[in-house]
């Protein structure tokens, strides 16, 4: 099958920053969504993935030490559904509640521009994964500025609605590491899907970087019923809550779902 090694592409990259998968796994039977999240600083380094109301939400490892949580702290994943959204970012929550009132995916994220984080811009990357009688199809987007514009933005939609066994298309943020960061371009990028849930979480986790990698969700659903898997791996490890500080406990104002 035509596409190209996602570890591999995984493994040359030592920054993509945050990344998407979404395909179909390798012997058909089930549709496959992957995020994962790497950091430079240490603020960005202090997260775990958590699961919550069958998505997951991230989460700060050690919360006397997060210094910013505005762009770390949302919800990657939620499920509205037959559908499982996945973005890098709170436009997570401008989907679900735009198509729970009967929306849709590009309606919702033609409100929402690239990350206010100059000099980088990052783009907000987006998808989610239809799984329907037998069936799935596959939406992602990629909001970005033009060429570094602050006043410009360039919004991208993408629809693969009959995905082959073994194929999955892959988004990031950053075409690699750098000052400022450059950002993706292009499509995303066909990838072929190898082995089950666990061989290909564990292939994953091993082909980012080992200094700058911090989380990764891995969820398989079966597209003839039946209750998906998730595998969750985290770098760091939560450590137990205290007294939270001011700034920790508006995560609750933040994620009141």
């Amino acid at each position: 099958m035509a596409g190209q090694d996602l570890f591999k592409l995984l493994s040359e990259n030592s920054y993509p920053g945050r990344g998407i998968v979404l395909g179909r796994s390798q012997d058909g039977r089930y549709a496959v969504a992957a995020y994962f999240i790497m950091g430079r600083s240490a603020n960005s380094r202090n997260r775990v993935f958590t699961e919550h109301d069958g998505g997951i939400i991230t989460e700060a490892a050690d919360e006397a030490k997060m210094v910013d949580p505005s762009l770390i702290i949302y919800a990657p994943v939620r499920v509205l559904a037959e559908r499982t959204i996945v973005t890098n970012g709170d436009q997570t929550d401008t989907i679900y509640d735009t198509m729970a009132d009967g929306g849709s995916f590009s309606r919702a994220l033609r409100t929402r521009t690239f990350e206010p984080d100059a000099p980088n811009y990052t783009p907000r990357i987006s998808g989610y994964v239809k799984v329907f009688g037998g069936r799935m199809r596959v939406r992602m987007s990629v909001l970005k500025s033009d060429d570094g514009n602050p006043d410009s933005v360039e919004r991208f939609f993408f629809e693969y609605p009959q995905l082959a066994p073994g194929a999955g298309r892959y988004l990031h943020t950053y075409q690699g590491d750098g000052n400022p960061l450059p950002s993706f371009f292009g499509e995303p990028e066909k990838v072929v899907l190898e082995g089950d849930i666990d061989s290909f979480t564990n292939r994953m986790w091993e082909s980012l970087n080992s200094e700058n990698k911090v989380s990764l969700f891995v969820r398989y659903i079966p597209l003839e019923g039946g209750e998906p898997e998730t595998r969750i791996l985290n770098k760091y490890q939560k450590k137990p809550r205290g007294k939270a500080p001011e700034k920790a406990q508006k995560r609750s104002e933040l994620y009141p779902f």
